[in-house]
């Protein structure tokens, strides 16, 4: 057994409770990881480094992941306008793959044979770390206390109370996992299929529907598929998720609870809060309307939809993923423009949209209104011959009838 553990570490209950746990079973020596993809505040990160210590790590470490986390995953998932079961943008799923892969990397550079993780044996998140894992370090020993010995929330709130570490309420009542990309949160009411959460339980959209804000009106700029600016403000892809999921949140834009397919083959329940992802998509899917092509948008929808499955069970290394990137890539070469939004309480409606690369404007068509490309006896014509297949079914009918 290895004397040094690296320790994926997000301070919620269960690897909090794994470093004294594994101090004290196995005599190892705990180095915490955290891999930081956003939603978490600077006085929070320090606040994780405090309880690191306390909870007896030698020694933790942060790496900020946040423009990795985009450039590698976040860009993909909004270019393939991804939503899992049409509803879920994939916030959690997401970052596991890349966070097992930066904690086996510095695992390597610290010369620490053994990673744990906190996942339990019920959930996706153990696939997805185990899997990044093993191929991005083969060699390397697993460890996963959660998994293995599947102590109760109420056990580990027990056994840290003895360690002298006393767990809030509402870490102990539900699993919430913030990322840039939003916010999941498990709990009782979704270990079934009956209730929503009730308000309190909420993260970045609570209260939100009590003393509902008056509408607002945004500009979101996109350059080659990524956002670029709010209201003409530019900024980096991370900052300006941020800013959108600051703006979107205050009118509880983005919640809901996705109910669909494990990676374990059962149904699975979670809810979930993505205020950035919802209105960015959103923009995006209709941006792209006015710039690809009928079959491009056919073809990316398809792929995306592979895309976002793959990621969703913890495949993102696969080299798959990767080719399909590069087709998602090529097909942003002219999504660039402006996306008028306005914002109301739980909705975001699409104004309008205006690009350079604007397949409607390079037309002198206006659809039900003038001709332009073509003579009205084409269209005559044209219809004539969309309708020659349906003729064929009805003909051929009538004739197996007589």
């Amino acid at each position: 057994m290895a004397d040094t553990i690296a320790l994926a570490y997000s301070g919620g209950l269960d690897t909090s409770w794994c470093i004294p746990h594994l101090a004290e079973t196995l005599g190892a020596e705990i180095i915490t990881v955290n891999v930081d993809v956003g939603g978490i505040d600077p006085d929070e990160l320090r606040s994780l480094e405090e309880r690191s210590a306390q909870l007896g790590a030698k020694r933790h470490v942060h790496v900020d992941a946040r423009d990795t986390f985009f450039e590698e995953v976040i860009r993909f998932l909004l270019m393939g306008n991804v939503l899992r079961g049409q509803l879920y943008p994939l916030c959690v799923g997401a970052e596991r793959s890349l966070q097992a892969r930066e904690v086996a990397r510095i695992a390597n550079e610290l010369g620490v044979s053994a990673v744990a993780h906190g996942c339990t044996a019920a959930g996706n998140d153990q696939v997805r770390f185990e899997v990044a894992l093993r191929t991005a370090a083969p060699e390397i020993e697993i460890i996963a206390p959660v998994r293995d010995l599947a102590p109760s929330r109420e056990d580990e709130i027990a056994f840290l109370a003895k360690q002298g570490f006393t767990i809030a309420d509402s870490t102990g009542s539900y699993s919430i996992n913030s990322g840039l990309w939003g916010v999941t949160i498990g709990g009782r009411e979704t270990l079934d299929t009956k209730e929503s959460l009730p308000e309190d339980a909420w993260v970045r959209t609570r209260g939100a529907f009590e003393n509902p804000r008056e509408a607002e009106r945004h500009v979101i700029s996109f350059e080659r598929g990524v956002p670029v600016a709010v209201d003409g403000e530019a900024g980096s892809a991370v900052d300006t998720i941020e800013r959108v999921d600051a703006l979107a949140s205050g009118f509880g834009i983005g919640r809901g609870i996705h109910l669909g397919e494990t990676v374990l083959g059962v149904k699975g329940r979670v809810a979930f809060e993505a205020p950035a992802a919802t209105v960015l998509i959103t923009a995006h899917r209709e941006l792209e309307k006015l710039v690809l092509t009928a079959q491009q948008q056919t073809v990316k929808d398809h792929v995306s939809r592979v895309y976002g499955d793959l990621v969703h069970a913890g495949q993102f290394l696969e080299p798959t993923c990767r080719d399909i990137e590069s087709l998602m890539s090529s097909s942003q070469s002219r999504v660039t423009g402006d996306v008028t939004l306005t914002l109301r309480p739980g909705s975001v409606f699409v104004d309008g949209v205006t690009s350079p690369w604007s397949l409607r404007d390079a037309s002198s068509a206006l659809y039900g209104e003038a001709i332009g490309e073509w003579t009205p006896a084409d269209a005559a014509g044209f219809s004539r011959i969309v309708g020659i297949p349906g003729q064929l079914h009805a003909r051929a009918g009538d004739r197996s009838q007589q």
